[in-house]
């Protein structure tokens, strides 16, 4: 029998308590985990279509094969094992501020922690992605100076609705256009966001990128039994 709850882990970190939990929704009868850091709820297991649709917005926008893709932001993982269902990305790097949250996929605690840790693909890199973003080595400790073709970012709640008010800067044109550099030719960048579609961060986003966007992704809410959204941003660097 499956407990109704369980705390799989606690721990203390500079930004809060980060809990990992496991529960028995009694609404829809299915097991759930999630994480917490602090009051905010980083990633609940009920709730994925967006994330999932995320990594698929952006490697639509890709042709051939030989990919190489970085997610910032791991969480429960849905964006980074989408990404790797495609056949054609070559490597996957995974970058989270939380030692914590990779520890947890690479003992299982997890449930797609055993399928992103068993694909060759994929490597998971401790750190502070918007810090890397910022740098002159880029997100990639392993190989500074790494382009891809695709950033994936999922971390903060939205441009406006930030974990830490520093990561402001990233979402600026000048944050946004030193990404650009990270990205091959004809590459893609697209960020989750929990919010509507915010026109202003979309104006700035068509400064930087090509064929910018704003998608909204609609999904089924059974807790409040109606539809729920979020937003997926894309932009595209010329070819």
């Amino acid at each position: 029998m499956t407990a109704r709850f369980e705390e799989l882990d606690w721990r203390p970190t500079p930004l809060g308590e980060l809990v990992l939990r496991r529960r028995l929704d009694p609404v829809t009868g299915r097991q759930v985990h999630e994480i917490k850091l602090g009051d905010e709820f980083l990633m609940s297991s009920m709730f994925t279509a967006s994330e999932v649709a995320l990594g698929r917005l952006a490697l639509g926008r890709l042709d051939g094969t030989g990919l190489d893709v970085v997610v910032g932001g791991l969480g429960l993982g849905f964006t980074a094992r989408t990404v790797l269902e495609s056949a054609a990305v070559r490597s996957l790097v995974v970058v989270d501020a939380l030692a914590e949250v990779i520890e947890w996929h690479e003992r299982g605690l997890i449930p797609a922690g055993a399928e992103l840790t068993a694909d060759p693909r994929c490597r998971f890199v401790h750190g502070d992605f918007f810090t890397m973003a910022r740098s002159a080595d880029g997100l990639d400790p392993a190989e500074p100076g790494r382009r891809f073709h695709a950033i994936v970012v999922d971390i903060d709640h939205s441009p406006r609705h930030l974990l830490h008010p520093d990561n402001a800067v990233f979402y600026a044109p000048t944050g946004l256009r030193h990404l650009t550099s990270m990205l091959h030719p004809g590459g893609v960048f697209a960020l989750w966001s929990n919010d509507p579609p915010d026109a202003e961060f979309t104006e700035v986003l068509s400064g930087v990128f090509a064929d910018a966007a704003a998608e909204v992704v609609t999904f089924d809410n059974p807790l409040q039994q109606r539809d729920a959204t979020a937003t997926v941003y894309l932009g595209s660097v010329p070819a």
